[in-house]
């Protein structure tokens, strides 16, 4: 399932585009309080950091402008991102969260625990250089994972600490949200994706409080829940989730049989499935082709 490029385009816009690119300082800003912003303060004022297509950070730009597909950039601008995946340990269930409907882009679907973006300009430095990637620590995806499963989840800082978090590799993957705004949607993601897993002994060792503006519903689901789910067409998914759930996590597809949600304790203890020189590269299912940029694909398989 790994592909490459079938074309030249740079960071989601096409060649000759105007460049909409700010710089990459990192020094801190006005402090970010997510309570107190709404979806569209948070379009607007949230600094995605802009990354080339080896995840080389090159500039920043506004969440808003990151997510548009036009024609002068079909695929928006490829922008760093994370996506959480908390775990039971006693129960070996996954927490799930439903996108609020008040959502923007991909409101109304199920996915993993947390999915957002590290941002510019953070209290804790979010901008992760290529030796962490390197050696694994990412600590500024992690600081991000944190800062957002607080004020998505409600999960009070200090609960879930930096080093429970187990950064596994990068996807770099694209989606309109044709299902939300149709075929011409103004909307999509364009991302290179952080995974990161983490455990806890207990649901009890965590507390939730979902924001209402964040979350509309969220629960625990064993493996086989989960595929009912899938099943489930009444239900929809977030595209980046469908693409990790069904590559790594489950070992149906797995050279060795063994997926990432398998076996916990080796993927949180060993290096086993790390891959941090790889960035995994898809396009979308059919149904997330297109958007205002009348998008297609862009990689093929190798």
């Amino acid at each position: 399932n790994f592909r490459k490029r079938r074309d030249n385009y740079s960071h989601g816009a096409e060649i000759g585009a105007p460049s909409t690119i700010a710089n990459t300082d990192s020094k801190p800003t006005a402090k970010w309080i997510g309570s107190s912003m709404s979806q569209d303060d948070m379009m607007e004022r949230d600094t995605l950091l802009i990354v080339s297509d080896d995840d080389l950070v090159i500039g920043s730009e506004s969440k808003r402008v990151g997510h548009e597909f036009t024609p002068l950039q079909p695929r928006g601008l490829l922008h760093r991102a994370f996506s959480v995946f908390l775990f039971d340990e006693s129960t070996n269930e996954l927490l799930l969260q439903k996108r609020a409907s008040t959502k923007i882009t991909f409101p109304n679907v199920w996915t993993n625990t947390c999915c957002s973006h590290p941002l510019h300009g953070m209290d804790v430095n979010e901008v992760d250089g290529p030796e962490s990637v390197r050696d694994g620590s990412v600590m500024g995806a992690k600081a991000g994972a944190v800062r957002k499963l607080e004020h998505e989840l409600g999960i009070p800082l200090g609960e879930l600490k930096l080093e429970q978090f187990k950064f596994l590799t990068r996807v770099h993957y694209w989606a309109a949200d044709t299902i939300t705004h149709g075929v011409q949607s103004p909307w999509g993601e364009h991302e290179i994706d952080y995974i990161l897993f983490a455990t806890v002994p207990s649901k009890d060792a965590i507390t939730l409080n979902p924001h209402p503006d964040e979350v509309d519903d969220y629960r625990w689901v064993s493996q086989a829940e989960l595929l009912e789910m899938f099943a489930d067409k009444s239900l929809l998914f977030s595209p980046w989730f469908r693409i990790i759930a069904n590559r790594w996590m489950i070992g149906t597809d797995m050279k060795d049989g063994v997926g990432w949600w398998d076996d916990l304790n080796r993927t949180m203890k060993t290096n086993d499935f790390c891959d941090y020189e790889m960035i995994h590269r898809f396009d979308p299912p059919t149904e997330h082709l297109g958007g205002g940029g009348d998008a297609g694909p862009i990689f093929t398989e190798t």
